[in-house]
């Protein structure tokens, strides 16, 4: 008889249907307790590679049902039906490679004649419990609730093996034929799983683990909390088997929370500022504005917390929230929010610099320059990407690469560091040769840059996109942030220098600990860089704010004191949470509060209107 002839259509629809996690074998054990309660009994469980999967039976008339009680029995609902045939099913297929696994049978009848009668049920399913062509049997069979004495468990086949639940007489046990220990997490805490357990609690509670494991046995609490915050500290605990009545839920968790939890080994020193001038009412000469893309509040604490709980960002005094809503839609992207951020105008997503009806919005570089102001951008992205491009670029569709390189030798922006120099020669025309031709000196490092007497300048950091610091680069942003002000200061004029961390974006969306962390600490160097700068100038504002968050990320736990921060993510696409804004310098109260990005530009303006002629 083939699979097709003899699968039911619902079994076939929760192949085809059922979401499947990857698994790893590092990732603790997961419990499928009362898995018959849920949608798909046996393959919600299996199909997400849990390890044990339980059931309660009652015999009654000869026939062994799955059910907790006499009264919530159904006819159709048997052992066979919900588990021994579609685990057949499961074994013929192949499903998840045939990866072991315990069928956990929970007697709710008299012990000797129910385990009785499940010998004689699983008997034709031998295929499944024997060991074939060096593969290990698929399922073993360990029986829970009512159970025969102890003593008599070698009187079973080796494919019967007992779920033992004491951890006081465990003298002259047959430990062959014991699969693991299970015991009532009450009878040692009465944790909710919510925030920690006391230490008194866990105490019990690793005690009763460490007495399983000198046994040799992994260990099983059931009626456990079930929650996230249960699953990793009963992780932490050691517990073997996590019981939980989330299959999909926990594995999801488990199995991620690898990845999920990082420490960095690159704590860096912070800048401390003095706040000599910080908040008076005095005047400002030069503004820097950095923009961690994708730094949200998460963000923000998981650069503090990886690095030592210190940042030089967190000493600041002034700070508030802005609002990041594009013209067209309730998440922004890049291009939209970074337009706000140099125009002071909501335009629709994708649009670079451009308003809603295609005509280019003044932009602060743009704006600046009636006040004789020398401009820059420095980015870890490519120059054309969408938030740089706001500040000299006027395009409809952030994808028009070609247009925006076009833009900036069309732009009064004196200064441009970052990726992407191909996107100035792939296309027919030489935007290299244009940016020369108006005046641009086209570096070959950041020292040169230093030194440059040039009114305009150029480093192309990278032919395309730079790496992440955690693939190698190093210092990058500090250090060209460091290079532009020598130069910008070195012209004895007022100035604007836009800086952003494009990666800490790239890292929300991938939903890679590591690279949001490391990245959110690079940009805090910058920051240090641009705070020690505006000390010693005693005229310079910095502002540091974020486009948009990425990620949807929140900081479930960590461990301050080893530097470990564990995120979790709830999308891999922008968020429309109000991201962080803080200022430095002259003013810097002026940027308190809850508002709409575009106030940053409007902000800004006034300030220099006020003080500049």
């Amino acid at each position: 008889m083939t699979f097709l002839k003899k699968t039911s259509l619902p079994t076939l629809l929760v192949l085809l249907f059922l979401p499947i996690l990857t698994w790893s074998q590092d990732n603790p054990n997961i419990h499928s307790h009362n898995d018959y309660i849920r949608t798909a009994p046996f393959w919600e469980a299996y199909a997400n590679g849990l390890e044990s999967i339980e059931t309660d039976v009652i015999l009654l008339n000869g026939e062994l049902y799955v059910a907790h009680e006499t009264e919530t029995i159904a006819p159709e609902r048997t052992l066979k039906s919900l588990y021994l045939d579609p685990i057949q099913v499961a074994y013929e297929l192949k499903i998840n490679n045939r990866k072991p696994f315990q069928l956990l049978i929970d007697i709710k009848t008299e012990a000797y004649s129910t385990l009785e009668k499940i010998q004689e049920a699983v008997a034709p399913y031998s295929q499944l419990y024997t060991s074939s062509a060096g593969e290990p049997p698929l399922v073993t069979f360990v029986i829970s609730g009512n159970r025969p004495k102890a003593s008599d468990y070698t009187n079973y086949p080796d494919h019967i093996l007992f779920d033992y639940q004491s951890i006081t007489e465990i003298d002259d046990l047959p430990m062959e034929k014991i699969a693991l220990i299970s015991l009532s997490f009450g009878r040692f805490s009465d944790w909710n799983g919510k925030g920690r357990l006391i230490d008194s609690h866990q105490e019990r509670l690793e005690e009763a683990i460490g007495i399983a494991h000198s046994l040799g046995k992994p260990f099983r609490f059931w009626a456990t909390p079930d929650s996230k915050t249960s699953w990793k500290a009963l992780s932490e605990l050691g517990v073997d088997y996590i019981n939980t009545d989330m299959p999909y839920a926990a594995k999801s968790y488990l199995s991620t929370l690898p990845k999920r939890l990082y420490s960095s080994p690159n704590q860096k020193e912070i800048y401390t500022p003095t706040f000599e001038v910080d908040g008076k009412e005095l005047p400002i000469k030069s503004v820097i504005l950095l923009i961690g893309d994708g730094f949200g509040l998460a963000q923000f604490s998981s650069a503090l917390y990886g690095n030592g709980n210190q940042l030089s960002l967190a000493t600041l005094k002034n700070l508030g929230l802005i609002k990041t809503q594009a013209a067209d839609d309730f998440t922004t992207d890049s291009a939209a929010a970074g337009t706000a951020l140099s125009t002071g105008q909501k335009v629709k997503n994708r649009s670079v610099g451009a308003l809603p009806d295609g005509s280019p919005a003044q932009n602060l570089p743009e704006y600046l320059q009636q006040y004789g102001f020398t401009t820059g951008i420095i980015t870890t992205d490519n120059v054309t990407g969408a938030t740089p491009g706001a500040f000299y670029a006027h395009q409809t569709e952030r994808d028009l690469i070609r247009e925006i390189a076009g833009d900036l030798a069309k732009s009064p922006i004196n200064l441009f560091i970052g990726g992407g120099k191909n996107d100035f020669l792939r296309y027919d025309v030489d935007e290299i040769g244009n940016l020369e031709d108006v005046g641009f000196e086209l570096l070959s490092g950041l020292d040169a840059l230093a030194q440059s007497k040039a009114d305009r300048v150029g480093y192309f950091a990278a032919n395309h996109g730079l790496p992440r610091v955690a693939q190698g680069r190093q210092d990058y942003l500090k250090n060209a942030t460091n290079a532009a002000l020598q130069f910008m200061n070195a012209k004895n004029a007022p100035f604007f220098l836009m800086i952003e961390a494009a990666y800490i974006d790239s890292g929300g969306h991938s939903n890679h600990v590591e690279t949001v962390v490391e990245e959110g600490m690079d940009f805090d160097e910058a920051v240090g860089a641009a705070l020690k700068f505006a000390d010693e100038d005693g005229q310079t504002l910095v502002i540091i704010t974020a486009d948009h968050e990425t990620g949807g990320a929140t900081l479930p736990q960590g461990n301050i004191g080893k530097g470990i921060v564990e995120m979790e993510f709830s999308t891999h696409d922008h968020t429309g949470v109000p991201v962080p804004i803080f200022a430095y310098g002259p003013h810097a109260g002026e940027f308190r509060g809850v508002y709409e990005n575009t106030e940053v530009f409007h902000k800004i303006v006034r300030l220099i209107e006020k003080y500049q002629k």
